[in-house]
């Protein structure tokens, strides 16, 4: 009974805590990003009020449901602007990204299907591909450990007789050091070379939000006006995310 006790009081505080981190981090987001909301949607009023002054033939009622419409096909993944429709959503390349992060569960959402057949697809394909790429990812996983972790630190201890905690404990240092590298500060590099508008922070925030497959969708690579060799760089950032 003093058991049973003692592990809902422990569930109850986890519950608890778990609201307060919910309630601290809208609170801080709120605090940071409200008011550059206010300022944008300042300047976006500022600018349609001058449309509206410079193109007295157009009322507000026409500009708005134009608007929406490119709003609509904007959350499509599908640009009005002149210089963004040589990038399609769906050629292969772009189908082939999409898939991955699908089955990644990443999901950036600059890309949804449009058609019912589409959408039917990615619902089979998601609850067939999901659990066979986690299978995938946990077999490869389970064969990459033994080379990566066992074997050096058993090579060094056998080999030159040195401590094993020791060893243990510098390859942990080590190989965290060689993955974060990997993984975040090298393609980070990459990223805020080939993508024109992205900085180092920007470039390092899309490997994190993507790598913890939280997917907000605000950066995706390979959507640049005039990108260079995109076939073959959204290829490559393919097997970045499905990584």
């Amino acid at each position: 009974a003093v058991g049973t006790h003692r592990s809902a009081w422990c569930f109850a505080l986890l519950v608890l805590g778990y609201l307060l981190y919910l309630v601290f981090g809208a609170v801080v987001f709120s605090s940071v990003e409200l008011p550059y909301e206010d300022l944008l949607r300042q300047e976006l009023g500022k600018l349609k009020q001058r449309f509206l002054v410079e193109h007295a033939c157009l009322s507000e009622q026409q500009l708005e449901q134009f608007l929406l419409r490119v709003l609509e096909a904007s959350n499509y993944g599908v640009s009005v602007l002149s210089n963004a429709s040589g990038n399609w959503n769906w050629d292969f390349t772009s189908s082939l990204f999409f898939a991955s992060t699908v089955l990644s569960t990443t999901g950036y959402g600059h890309t949804v299907p449009l058609s019912d057949g589409g959408k039917a697809f990615c619902i089979i394909y998601s609850v067939i591909g999901i659990p066979f790429t986690l299978l995938f990812l946990t077999a490869v996983v389970q064969r990459i450990i033994v080379y990566v972790t066992r074997r050096p630190v058993l090579y060094f201890h056998i080999r030159w007789g040195f401590s094993k905690q020791i060893v243990a404990i510098i390859h942990a240092v080590v190989l965290g050091f060689i993955t974060v590298s990997c993984f975040f500060f090298i393609p980070a590099a990459i990223f805020s070379v080939l993508e024109d508008d992205w900085n180092f922070l920007e470039s390092f925030y899309f490997c994190f939000i993507s790598l913890s497959t939280i997917g907000l969708g605000d950066y995706v690579p390979g959507e640049g006006y005039n990108q260079k060799f995109r076939e073959l760089y959204k290829i490559g950032i393919t097997c970045k995310c499905s990584s």
